[in-house]
C-alpha cells in the first residue's frame, strides 16, 4: 500500500487562486418581471432594480450589461490591488460599447477607462490587475463572445496611460 500523495495547492497568481478546485457548476438565478410599457423589475427576490427597455427612467438592458462588466472587473481590480497592500481610495469606470447597426445590435467593441485614485498604487500593478480581471477572473467579461474587442485605459491619480487591448478569458478546448 502506497502512502497518500501530498495535496498540492491550487495554482495562483499572487494570493488569488486561478481555480476553485471544484468541478461543480455554480448556479446563479435571477428573475425579470414585466411592469408594463418597457419596464422590468430584475434581480433575485428582495434585491431587484428597474431596467427600462426605453432607457429613459433607468438603464436599459445593454446599459445594464455594461454596468455588470464595469462592476465585475472593478471588484477584481480592487481585490488584486488590495493584495499588494496598496488600497484603492476611489475607482470609477467609464465604458463605451460599439454595437452593430443592424439587428441583433450586439456589442462588437468595448472601450473602458479605469479611473483610480490611490497614493501607493503603481501604474504597472494597476494595469496588471485590469489585465488579470479580463484574462482570468471577471465572470461577466468571460461570458462575452470571444470576438468582442476590449480596450482599456488606466488613469491613475490623474495621469492617463496608453490604451491596452485585453484578451478576454475563453475556454480551452478539451
Amino acid at each position: 500500500m502506497s502512502a497518500p500523495e501530498p495535496s498540492r495547492p491550487a495554482p495562483s497568481i499572487g494570493d488569488l487562486p486561478t481555480t476553485t478546485g471544484s468541478t461543480t457548476p455554480v448556479i446563479t438565478r435571477s428573475e425579470a418581471t414585466w411592469r408594463g410599457d418597457r419596464s422590468f423589475d430584475a434581480g433575485p427576490a428582495g434585491r431587484t432594480h428597474l431596467i427600462d427597455g426605453s432607457a429613459k427612467r433607468a438603464p436599459g438592458p445593454v446599459e445594464t450589461l455594461l454596468n455588470a462588466i464595469a462592476t465585475c472587473s472593478s471588484l477584481d481590480v480592487i481585490d488584486i490591488i488590495a493584495k499588494r497592500r496598496t488600497p484603492v481610495e476611489q475607482l470609477s469606470v467609464k465604458i463605451t460599447a460599439h454595437r452593430r447597426p443592424d439587428y441583433p445590435r450586439r456589442i462588437m467593441r468595448l472601450e473602458m477607462e479605469f479611473v483610480i485614485q490611490g497614493a501607493e498604487i503603481e501604474a504597472e500593478h494597476a494595469e496588471r490587475a485590469i489585465h488579470l480581471s479580463f484574462e482570468r477572473y471577471c465572470s461577466v467579461a468571460g461570458s462575452l463572445g470571444p470576438d468582442i474587442v476590449v480596450e482599456t485605459r488606466l488613469t491613475l491619480n490623474g495621469v492617463s496611460r496608453e490604451p491596452m487591448r485585453q484578451h478576454v478569458w475563453k475556454p480551452t478546448s478539451a
